[in-house]
């Protein structure tokens, strides 16, 4: 199964996160499939780059969104714009 979840970067006390599509059974920092953007949480107010095509893309594929990025897209209003798009084509 394919995952949508964060990928650590940075150094000690210091998080950077690639926001990446991913099997479910590799490891966090692990090989991935392809990156779909960024997030950093140090900043104020927080930091998020995402590719907004590249992420409807898997989630019309039906990757699953961690918590944690479940959040953060619905933060940037990519899941709701991901539900209105699912109930047009039905």
């Amino acid at each position: 199964m394919v995952k949508l979840r964060l990928q650590r970067y940075g150094s000690k006390k210091n998080p950077f996160y690639r926001i990446v599509a991913t099997d479910s059974r590799n490891p966090r920092d692990g090989s991935h499939i392809e990156v779909l953007g960024t997030y950093d949480p140090l900043t104020n107010p927080v930091t998020t780059k995402l590719d907004e095509e590249k992420v409807m893309k898997w989630l019309k594929n039906g990757a699953k969104p961690t918590d944690t990025v479940r959040s953060i897209l619905s933060k940037e209003g990519l899941i709701v714009k991901f539900l209105e798009e699912q109930a047009k084509t039905k």
